[in-house]
């Protein structure tokens, strides 16, 4: 079985070094951010859009705690989940230089963002040192994670897949300062489903057979991780 040292494209999925060397967040210093902008926090409801498609674009969103998902419609206009973004991640990012929002922005618990007018940004990146490379970075991680994803859809199976979601969901856990080893799905099997590109079916069956080899134990959206190389091993199974 190939390991994540050898994979073709390991060396750029968001999760290679966890568990033992989690790499940190470009993130943007809140602190910051505060004194030199306008900052609205805004509280939303699991369910709640944050924005929708179509609406004019004027501000980055930075997740102060809660998950969301964000979304948009196929050609024959069913949904399909894009991201799924957690405490610290930027959303709006895909729609810089658009004028108007490319997805939905959903809520899926009782969730905190933090409005950052883009303008606003812009301007105050200009003045302040190191918030212009902080920015860059926040917005290089956010092409970074999306390409590693394509690459990893455009070349795994659907149970590859599944062990390599868990697996990211871990190291973005251990990043948060939680554990990487016992969570919580915040989203559902059908938003993993569409975002993995896979049936319904094919993320409770590949649950179950991961949870059958004793790399995971799952109760509803409760997972503990049991064998973490041999789950990472599987992420990357060709």
């Amino acid at each position: 079985m190939t390991t994540s040292i050898d994979h073709p494209f390991a060396r750029s999925l968001p999760w290679t070094a966890w568990p033992s060397a989690p790499s940190p967040d470009a993130g943007l210093d809140l602190d910051v951010l505060q004194r030199h902008l306008a900052v609205t926090r805004r509280k939303h409801k699991a369910g709640q859009h944050l924005f929708h498609a179509g609406q004019p674009f004027r501000a980055l969103h930075l997740i102060h705690s809660g998950s969301f998902k964000t979304s948009g419609l196929t050609d024959d206009g069913r949904e399909r989940v894009t991201a799924f973004k957690m405490r610290g991640e930027l959303i709006g990012v895909d729609s810089i230089g658009l004028g108007s929002y490319a997805c939905d922005a959903v809520a899926l618990e009782d969730s905190e963002s933090w409005e950052l007018p883009y303008p606003a940004v812009m301007k105050a990146a200009t003045h302040v040192p190191g918030l212009q490379e902080q920015i860059h970075a926040a917005l290089a991680a956010e092409i970074r994670c999306d390409r590693s994803w394509m690459l990893l859809l455009s070349t795994l199976a659907a149970e590859p897949r599944v062990a390599a979601f868990l697996i990211d969901m871990a190291a973005r856990q251990a990043r948060m300062g939680y554990s990487a080893r016992h969570f919580i799905l915040r989203m559902s099997r059908l938003d993993i489903a569409s975002f993995l590109a896979i049936k319904h079916e094919t993320v409770s069956r590949a649950l179950s057979h991961l949870a059958d080899r004793h790399f995971i134990s799952v109760q509803r959206r409760e997972v503990r991780v049991l064998d973490a190389e041999g789950l990472r091993e599987m992420a990357v199974a060709a």
